[in-house]
């Protein structure tokens, strides 16, 4: 469980609004410049303010912005432990500062309570590329094998799974359902993480949306069966780019998401979740990181390690990540608006594979 805490008082217990700016600056010095933070300061203290008199959580994913990401959260993280998180919440009102899925994933786990997203149209293009229909065929067409759904996926598709994972925990659950004997697993809908896992666990990969597969013979080795879709950020990052990376910057640990495609993996120092990032850069020796995954990673690290460096070669930024502001997170609460529903059936067949997922470390 990750909390926010590195200055002597968190930005979140200011009594002011310009404590909250001063605490704001010497957090982000370098990082979001003077002019943002006095701009931005009076929201989120605002924010703060509302968020104890509603007993309101928020949970803010890694990919928020840093004045957002450090200045309001409760508590953040990636997709599983802020899963892991709003599973064990006793605040009767969440705000996610997440995407679509994210907050459907924490009404899934908290029927009973109000979960708010800031704003309503923060999708995602791995969870659009799959419908409930296609996991329905993918059973129909490979009889026994178990479907694990990456948690970016909406709702109605978890409840058409076996188990969910996170890019945290992708490795864990599929090598589990091996070890129960599984030879084929159906693993949706990112495809280059499905085909990294499956390349770290020694499993063949087979194209699922691939009809011409359905005569193969599958028995006697373990496969992972994979889906089309990918994350439209982290499919950008190519090889040239980290060629490019190294000619300049020789030195640098460079750490990928496992969203990028296999040839990309191939090439970097470290792959892994946003999680793993954050504890890699804190942990290693080394002075200098370029990271291959959404863009305000890099900030929100660097801020946190202000000793190292981290290169700023990335470009790629998440266009729905980027609709949750401080603006919307406040009138969230405000209004108590774009609030998460989801049928009752839903959520009880989602619950079964994310219940599953958490109990797998």
């Amino acid at each position: 469980m990750t909390t926010l805490s590195c200055s002597p008082k968190r930005i979140q217990d200011a009594e002011t609004p310009a404590e909250t700016a001063e605490l704001m600056r010497m957090r982000l010095k370098g990082i979001v410049p003077d002019v943002e933070i006095s701009l931005k300061a009076d929201l989120v203290f605002e924010i703060n303010r509302l968020k104890k008199e509603r007993n309101a959580i928020i949970l803010g994913h890694n990919y928020m912005e840093p004045a957002l990401y450090y200045g309001v959260p409760d508590f953040t993280g990636d997709s599983l432990e802020l899963a892991r998180i709003s599973s064990k919440t006793d605040a009767p009102i969440i705000v996610f500062c997440g995407v679509q899925f994210m907050a459907e994933t924490a009404k899934v786990l908290n029927p009973e309570k109000t979960v708010l997203i800031p704003a309503e149209k923060a999708g995602c293009s791995l969870a659009e590329g799959i419908t409930k229909e296609d996991v329905r065929q993918l059973k129909r067409r490979f009889p026994g094998a178990p479907v694990v759904s990456y948690v970016n996926t909406y709702a109605d598709v978890k409840a058409e799974s076996d188990y969910c994972c996170t890019s945290g925990n992708s490795s864990a659950v599929l090598r589990y359902l091996f070890d129960k004997g599984h030879e084929q697993v159906i693993f949706l809908p990112d495809e280059y993480l499905a085909r990294n896992t499956a390349h770290e666990l020694g499993a063949a990969f087979v194209c699922g949306w691939d009809t011409s597969v359905d005569g193969m013979d599958l028995k006697g080795a373990r496969t992972v069966i994979g889906w089309k879709a990918r994350c439209e950020v982290h499919e950008l990052f190519t090889v040239e780019d980290v060629l490019t990376a190294r000619r300049q910057f020789p030195d640098a640990i460079i750490i990928a998401h496992p969203e990028c495609s296999p040839d990309v993996i191939r090439l970097v120092d470290v792959s892994g979740s946003t999680k793993k990032m954050v504890e890699y850069v804190r942990q290693s020796p080394a002075k200098r990181f370029i990271l291959f995954t959404e863009c305000s990673m890099g900030d929100n690290i660097a801020a946190e390690n202000p000793e190292k460096e981290m290169v700023r070669l990335c470009s790629h930024t998440c266009p729905y990540m980027k609709l949750i502001t401080l603006e919307d997170t406040l009138e969230s609460l405000r209004r108590l608006q774009f609030e998460i529903t989801l049928p009752e059936d839903v959520i009880r067949r989602a619950r079964l594979p994310i219940d599953r997922m958490l109990e797998i470390r």
